[in-house]
């Protein structure tokens, strides 16, 4: 055990309990520099919504830490060396990232300093769950049985007073210090680690038994929205799982799985957050243009005359949230009604969400599109209409979200077989006949 001060860099894991770093950085016996490093590389193209997040995670943990948060801007291959030297640190401690550019910044930086990595975002690291010749998985449900066998530790014990902290204004020599940003606030939520663990209680008190039932219902408040919190590590999966018993946990723990799922599939294959899995579908015709361009602004702005399809990105855009089941019916549209490429609607994603994660997001896209791995089956497309009247039953989700829409009572509002009132758009396609154009570009390059 040594005596020298260590540095421990946050970087998706905004909390202090359930923190496996930081019980190692405190095991090794000095004191503690807690660090952020605001990176341009991540932060321009975050969008507003998951800037605004992570702003507001970080006050929340300085405030935990007694204001003994340094937070750096810059390149972290040059600002998390300096900062090591600047302390006399002799080892940077942080979690494991398993993403592209995660992994080539931390290669940089452990070539400068002493980089000790324990444990990750995840319920089970990526890279761990292999099939018995060591293989990844590409399909998720023997993914999910091994993850299961596999198991995962226990939540870690530790808190603000796990490690003795060393005061910023006490360091001289590194990368100034500089003040959390600020956006405009673009999330109606509260964010931070207290708040991350409230959410989670209010669910397992109130929703978690309905779960199963009423994830697929977007008019009804039954699913977590644990997903913000997870992005940035304001809470583990592990300590959501610690309160998951039981058979009727199942479909949550599955989820969860399938976060664990799509960073290992991202970090088998970095390309896949940009390029097909599937690269058969690297020839499939695509739509591009002027009329493509327009047809993917009447997407973007919610006015597709679809209103299922309507009422999701509207919400999008003002929540920075979506409903699951409807992210998946808005990107079916997307690829299979407008015959646009998934990853101009994964952009946009990317853009508005607060709960933006690119190994989730962009695989989920690539299973809609038929892409990806484990994917959905290239003749699935989705029919909004449908899917409205068996998801949201009533027109209450449509309605909230389309007000031009509010006057159509009951699922009536899907159809709309009686009209539509004025203000609203007629389709701006025909979906029976997309459908069997999707199905006709499929064929062409089906083996």
């Amino acid at each position: 055990m040594s005596t020298a001060p260590t540095v421990l860099w946050f970087r998706r894991d905004l909390r202090l309990g359930d923190h496996p770093a930081l019980a190692h950085a405190a095991e090794a016996g000095g004191d503690v520099l807690a660090l952020f490093v605001l990176d341009p590389a991540l932060l321009d193209p975050a969008g507003a919504a998951r800037r605004d997040v992570l702003y507001r995670a970080l006050g929340s943990l300085d405030e935990a830490l007694d204001g003994r948060l340094l937070v750096v801007k810059g390149d972290p291959g040059t600002a998390v060396p300096k900062v090591a030297k600047a302390v006399g640190a002799e080892a940077v401690h942080a979690s494991e990232d398993f993403g592209p550019y995660g992994r080539r910044r931390d290669e940089q930086v452990g070539e400068k300093v002493d980089l000790v990595f324990t444990g990750s975002p995840y319920t089970v690291s990526p890279g761990r769950i292999t099939k018995d010749d060591g293989d990844p998985f590409k399909v998720f449900t023997p993914f999910y049985k091994r993850w299961q066998e596999h198991g995962w530790r226990d939540p870690a014990d530790t808190s603000a007073s796990t490690a003795s902290w060393i005061d910023p204004g006490d360091v001289s020599g590194g990368p100034r210090r500089v003040k959390v940003p600020s956006e405009k606030h673009h999330v109606d939520a509260e964010i931070g680690e207290k708040e991350a663990l409230s959410a989670w209680k209010d669910f397992v008190d109130d929703r978690a038994s309905g779960y199963g039932d009423e994830r697929n219902r977007p008019d009804l408040d039954s699913t977590s929205r644990m997903s913000v919190y997870l992005k940035y590590g304001m809470i583990h999966p592990r300590t959501l799982l610690a309160d998951l018993k039981g058979k009727a946990a199942e479909p949550y723990r599955r989820e969860l799985c399938f976060r664990d799922f799509y960073a290992d599939v991202l970090f088998q294959r970095p390309d896949s957050a940009r390029e097909n899995y599937d690269k058969r579908f690297d020839k499939i015709e695509l739509d591009s243009g002027k009329h493509a361009d327009e047809l993917f602004d009447a997407w973007c702005e919610g006015r597709t005359g679809f209103p299922i399809v309507d009422a999701g990105m509207r919400q999008l855009v003002s929540e920075n949230w979506m409903h699951n089941r409807v992210r998946m019916i808005v990107a079916s549209f997307l690829v299979k009604d407008l015959h646009l490429p998934w990853w101009r609607g994964a952009r946009f994603f990317l853009q508005h969400l607060m709960d933006g994660d690119i190994a989730s997001n962009q695989h989920g896209w690539q299973w809609t599109a038929g892409t990806g791995t484990d994917a959905s089956p290239y003749f699935r497309v989705f029919n909004p209409t449908t899917q409205g009247e068996k998801f949201d039953p009533q027109g209450d989700y449509v309605r909230r979200w389309v007000p031009e829409l509010r006057g159509v009572e009951g699922k009536a509002v899907h159809a709309l077989k009686d009209g539509r009132p004025e203000d609203y758009p007629e389709p701006i396609v025909d979906h029976k006949h997309e459908r069997e154009e999707a199905l006709r570009r499929f064929a062409a390059i089906k083996d």
